[in-house]
């Protein structure tokens, strides 16, 4: 029976390429760091290629974006105060989950654009990535959106007053387990978005699950 000897998650950007080899013929290229696989008497390893690339900038360190959050003063607001915000002084929530979970039910007048979407590419990188994901029982993985900010700034001018809202959120607020606050789709995004000039960026405290809970008005589209 074959046996998994280690496996590593895959790296996040489409510039690598791994090679999985047996007896020295290459089989396919893999888009995961390094694994060895045992089957029978053959060993298969996958070696990698190229560099490891920088990390994008929403990979940086969790440290580093929760000080750049504080230091341009990102505050961390309620969804009542999000909901006054919105009917009263022209806040726009900006929700970064998934389309579909946005189409599932979103708070009226909010709009959409994903941080994270389903891996669309079928190069043999993205599929060596969809098999990273499948070998912990994701069936649809989801890679970082490359075109995040372009999204925003075609809807969003950069003095727009935005509240950035995901599923569950995390916090910037010190915890005794936490120390520094846990991050989360939403504050990743606010931190691109301050990154690149935006002024007025606030963040949905307990995201669109407790808008829901709340009971607060939630919208939703029918798919086609």
């Amino acid at each position: 029976m074959a046996s998994l000897t280690s496996i590593a998650t895959p790296y996040p950007s489409s510039s690598q390429a791994l090679r999985l080899k047996s007896s020295g013929n290459t089989l396919f290229s893999a888009g995961v760091r390094s694994a060895a696989m045992v089957s029978g008497h053959k060993t298969l390893k996958i070696q990698c290629t190229s560099t490891k690339p920088a990390k994008p900038a929403a990979e940086v360190d969790w440290r580093q974006k929760r000080e750049l959050l504080l230091e341009k003063r990102v505050r961390s607001v309620d969804v009542k105060e999000a909901q006054r915000l919105q009917k009263e002084n022209n806040f726009v929530i900006l929700d970064v989950r998934p389309e579909a979970e946005y189409k599932a039910g979103h708070p009226p007048g909010a709009i959409n654009v994903e941080m994270y979407r389903l891996i669309r590419e079928w190069t043999a990188w993205d599929i060596a990535r969809r098999l990273g994901f499948a070998f912990f029982g994701i069936f649809s993985g989801t890679e970082e959106n490359p075109e995040f900010i372009q999204s925003v700034e075609a809807k969003l001018d950069k003095e727009a007053k935005i509240i950035v809202a995901c599923s569950s959120a995390g916090t910037m607020k010190p915890t005794q387990n936490l120390p520094e606050g846990q991050q989360s789709r939403s504050l990743i995004a606010a931190y691109l978005l301050v990154l690149n000039g935006y002024k007025n960026v606030f963040h949905l405290e307990g995201g669109i699950y407790t808008w829901g809970k709340e009971g607060l008005p939630v919208e939703t589209i029918e798919e086609d």
